[in-house]
């Protein structure tokens, strides 16, 4: 049984709307410190604005995000300082290098300079970025931003790592290696906080599942309680699908 100090993220009757639009409803869950979580749900279920709500980005519209003890909207850098965030859409400096970004970024959270300079050197080599660390960011790949946001996540060596769809737009080799990163994160303790729509990742990688229905949760717990009876997939429909019409083309019928 986890006692409260055993989880490093807790939500509280979590809600935002948007105008008339309720894209999270009420959320209340708990990650546990360490655990490699997968947040899972189809497209516009809430993941992302769940995401933003829990890093500072957006403010809810009512309940409470709580974040290594800490809630969210009263003690913003607080959380700000011992977390790392990789959105879906890369918010990186155009004009900047990747040298000159990361070292913007490592900077602000006050490393001194010298493991800056190493931090960087090792990301770049990490992600296989070296050859355009001094390459203006416009000029990047998709994939480049990608992993160029991740290492702006990590150069601080935060405590909970969020990250939104981080394998949208990477190649199978800056997948393994983002994969390898992030395991070897959650050995040293830290916690990592994934959404994607790859079922297949989620349950290579993570040990600690959610599903997300129309912004409301609809599983949580251990892979193993959550595939209990059926693999994931089955479950991801079973929950995030249900009630819903199997669609079909009139062509196609018999």
């Amino acid at each position: 049984m986890l006692s409260p100090m055993d989880y490093c993220i807790e939500t509280i009757e979590l809600t935002r709307t948007f105008e008339r639009v309720t894209a999270v409803d009420h959320l209340t869950m708990r990650v546990p410190r360490g655990s490699f979580f997968g947040f899972l749900g189809p497209n516009g279920a809430g993941k992302s604005t769940t995401i933003r709500m829990l890093t500072g980005m957006l403010y809810p519209s009512s309940g409470q995000a709580l974040v290594l003890g800490m809630d969210v909207v009263r003690r913003p850098l607080e959380v700000k300082r011992r977390i790392g965030v990789a959105p879906e859409d890369s918010a990186l400096f155009e004009n900047l290098t990747a040298v000159e970004y990361l070292g913007f970024v490592g900077r602000i959270h006050g490393l001194p300079r010298p493991v800056i300079r190493s931090r960087i050197e090792e990301l770049l080599i990490l992600t296989a970025l070296e050859k355009a660390a001094d390459t203006p960011v416009f000029e990047y790949s998709q994939g480049m931003r990608k992993k160029l946001s991740l290492c702006a996540a990590l150069i601080h060596d935060p405590e909970i790592i969020f990250l939104d769809e981080p394998f949208e737009g990477l190649d199978a080799i800056a997948s393994k290696t983002l994969r390898q990163v992030l395991e070897q994160a959650t050995s040293r303790g830290r916690t990592v906080f994934l959404t994607s729509h790859i079922l297949q990742i989620v349950e290579r990688l993570c040990n600690y599942v959610g599903i997300l229905n129309r912004g409301r949760l609809a599983a949580l717990g251990t892979m193993a309680e959550i595939t209990a009876r059926s693999g994931l997939e089955e479950v991801f429909v079973e929950t995030a699908g249900a009630g819903e019409e199997v669609p079909h083309l009139s062509w196609l019928e018999a």
